[in-house]
């Protein structure tokens, strides 16, 4: 009859087994967390390097809009008052390319009155900007309720503008009534009263950033 050996497993060969694994486990989770719940290590919305923003839209698609103009700003003339002045030069990627004097509220006896254009050179997106300016809060208070109380679209978006935490005034935003593909905002800071009206997509990009 042949000698049979029979050896026991060791136990610090059990351990190790045990560690390996637990630090596989380790590895599988910390590649989930990054890459599919709750994914930090995609870029979800990032800044490009040629001044971009870049969002993820509803459909999983990309969307990138540049946040600095491709075209240059009109001059004012050299006797614009100070109310035009105050106007941007650009707001994100939209310049400005005219500034008149208007009378679209006259009726109402503003101090003055302008209508500029803002475009990123695509007519199609360019943004009309009507600004005018009251001797008192009360009267742009009160062409601001005539304006928007005339807005017959949907209502997309309405607040409180704030200058160093005060409040002091207020804007809303509606679809254009003729053709939902485009909006109007309207805000008042406290005796200037503004209209942007464009695209819709342009319209709701541009007043969040303009700096009045």
């Amino acid at each position: 009859m042949a000698n049979t050996q029979h050896t026991p497993n060791s136990p610090s060969h059990g351990k190790l087994l045990v560690v390996v694994a637990a630090a596989a486990l380790v590895i599988v989770l910390a590649l989930l967390s990054a890459f599919v719940w709750p994914g930090w290590a995609l870029d979800r919305n990032a800044a490009s390097d040629n001044g971009s923003t870049t969002s993820t839209t509803d459909d999983g698609t990309k969307d990138t809009e540049p946040t600095t103009p491709s075209i240059k700003a009109t001059a004012l003339p050299d006797d614009a008052s100070e109310l035009l002045k105050a106007m941007p030069d650009s707001v994100l990627n939209y310049a400005r390319t005219a500034a008149d004097a208007s009378t679209t509220w006259g009726a109402a006896s503003p101090l003055e009155e302008y209508t500029l254009t803002y475009s990123t050179g695509a007519e199609a997106k360019d943004v009309t900007l009507v600004v005018a300016q009251w001797s008192t809060a009360k009267s742009a208070k009160a062409q601001y309720e005539a304006v928007t109380k005339a807005l017959a679209g949907s209502e997309l978006a309405s607040g409180t503008v704030k200058v160093s935490g005060e409040a002091t005034g207020s804007y809303t935003v509606h679809e254009d009534a003729a053709d939902e593909s485009k909006a109007v905002a309207v805000w008042r800071n406290d005796t200037v009263v503004f209209q942007a009206s464009g695209s819709s997509e342009s319209v709701q990009r541009f007043y969040v950033d303009f700096p009045l």
